[in-house]
């Protein structure tokens, strides 16, 4: 009507950059998807929190001084075994 031309969002970013303008919305889109994949990776998983070993524990009772030297000695045998 007022003599306007709409054709611009024909014409972006796709035809100034010739063949290559559907490559780069593919490498834009590439980025995208793989950042939120990395972003997914990084995150702990809920529940996921690493359990101590039983050696671990029994080290911390010895430490706590639940369990004495010889208990101590005799169980890690028994683990390690």
């Amino acid at each position: 009507m007022w003599g306007y031309d709409h054709g611009w969002m024909m014409n972006g970013w796709g035809s100034m950059m010739g063949g290559f303008g559907f490559i780069f919305w593919l490498v834009i889109l590439a980025a995208i998807i793989a950042g939120v994949v990395w972003f997914v990776r990084s995150q702990p998983l809920a529940g996921s929190q690493r359990r101590p070993t039983s050696l671990e524990v029994l080290e911390e009772r010895y430490a706590r001084g639940e369990i004495n030297r010889e208990e101590y000695l005799q169980k890690k045998r028994d683990i390690v075994e």
